[in-house]
């Protein structure tokens, strides 16, 4: 039985969520979700267990299903729902759901990622001081109140100024908004992250069963119960392995930006409409050269997707086929990947775009992976593969809508150093 359980949406949110527990010495396991876990089977003593459902992109009901069963196959003394730091997916219907089924009184709600630009002030929702609803992520609304209004649980708020006093303040205002019978949702001002650390210090103190929901900017100031558990690390004999593979899948425009600044020799783009026709056979004739980048240079970086026109011809090949754009494209980097894997194992593999995270990790036969608590930049942390045939190589994932437009490269640069 783990001590921490951390429900997440997707894989690159599962990763920085899970790093919060992992930096402060906790051992930390990521599971792949199969839609139906079976009874808890970890390949070691679980800490903190982090299930990322992969249910972003389902629809509403089956995602708090998927939810559900997370929370009731792995009983822990705490449960952390993370939250997408930019409110994407089905966050009001899996919070719901996570606190029906761990039984909570309470919801503490606080999604700000200050590291990452994501802050909630006078309970509006920003990123990069943009009001979410104007920054482009597709939500429409940026207070918070309103956009928990469906919640099936009455909504309170915390506000700044009670935050900015400290924990006792808070916790004082957490205990009067869960004052009657029926669980609440406390929803929370949040700007650095003092101010989290408040909200968590307030939410541990006060005597009632809290579900902590967050991103991974609330998960570094959460403590776990009990003992820390040391579990068996994965394989770390990495002779003959060399070099790092990059799979850039997101295709938000920051990305774009980014892998604009990495060395365009380097970097083998997929034909795109020939990634939605025959995903398997395009991403496969994509690592020999993959490998001799790997080989010569140290580095390749397979994609898509270098710029708007590659995301267009994808949608236009992809309405001829009847197929969705962005799972065929997945397919096909994640066959690159592999075949590439098998060819050259690669020491480090540099994944981006949590659809395409777990794609990959799929074909590599990868369901759980071990943090190692360390990253390679602020949001972009590290672990290493627990089972299948590539165990033990090192994974860094990075989502897709942050980061100045260095990051991939700086992260490339300090993988290969």
């Amino acid at each position: 039985m783990p001590n921490a359980l951390v429900v997440a949406d997707d894989l690159t949110g599962a990763m920085d969520t899970g790093h919060g527990f992992a930096e402060r010495g906790r051992s930390v396991r990521v599971r792949r979700s199969t839609g139906a876990d079976p009874p808890d089977t970890a390949t070691g003593p679980a800490d903190v267990l982090v299930v990322d459902t992969d249910s972003r992109d389902d629809d509403a009901d089956v995602a708090a299903t998927a939810v559900a069963r997370a929370v009731d196959t792995h009983p822990a003394g705490l449960v952390y729902k993370k939250v997408d730091s930019t409110l994407r997916g089905n966050v009001v219907a899996e919070v719901d759901a996570a606190v029906a089924a761990a039984g909570a009184d309470l919801a503490v709600v606080a999604p700000a990622f200050p590291a990452t630009g994501r802050t909630t002030e006078d309970g509006r929702h920003l990123v990069d001081g943009t009001p979410l609803a104007e920054a482009g992520y597709g939500a429409s609304e940026s207070a918070l109140r309103a956009f928990f209004t469906p919640s099936a649980y009455p909504v309170g708020r915390v506000d700044t100024a009670t935050v900015a006093v400290g924990a006792d303040t808070v916790a004082d205002r957490l205990a009067a908004l869960a004052a009657d019978d029926r669980p609440a949702l406390a929803i929370c001002d949040a700007h650095t992250d003092d101010q989290l650390a408040a909200i968590a210090d307030g939410a541990e103190s006060v005597d009632l069963d809290v579900l902590f929901v967050g991103s991974g900017g609330l998960a570094a100031h959460v403590a776990v119960p009990g003992e820390a558990a040391a579990a068996a690390d994965p394989r770390t004999d990495s002779s003959g392995e060399s070099g790092v593979l990059g799979v850039v899948g997101s295709v938000n425009e920051r990305t774009l930006a980014q892998l604009a600044a990495v060395d365009g020799a380097a970097v083998v783009r997929l034909d795109p409409a020939a990634a939605v026709r025959d995903p398997e056979e395009t991403g496969r004739a994509a690592a020999e050269t993959l490998t001799t980048l790997l080989d010569r240079r140290g580095r390749a970086v397979v994609t898509a997707a270098t710029g708007a026109d590659d995301v267009s011809a994808a949608e236009r090949a992809a309405a001829d086929v009847d197929a969705v754009a962005a799972d065929r494209i997945a397919t096909a980097l994640a066959a690159a990947a592999r075949a590439t894997v098998d060819g050259a194992a690669p020491g480090v593999l540099f994944l981006t775009g949590g659809d395409v995270a777990g794609a990959v990790l799929d074909a590599l036969g990868a369901d759980e992976l071990a943090l190692t608590g360390e990253s390679v930049a602020e949001g972009v942390p590290e672990g290493r593969i627990a089972t299948g045939p590539a165990a033990g190589t090192r994974v860094v994932t990075k989502a897709g809508g942050f980061g100045g437009e260095r990051v991939i490269l700086n992260c490339l640069d300090a993988l290969g150093a």
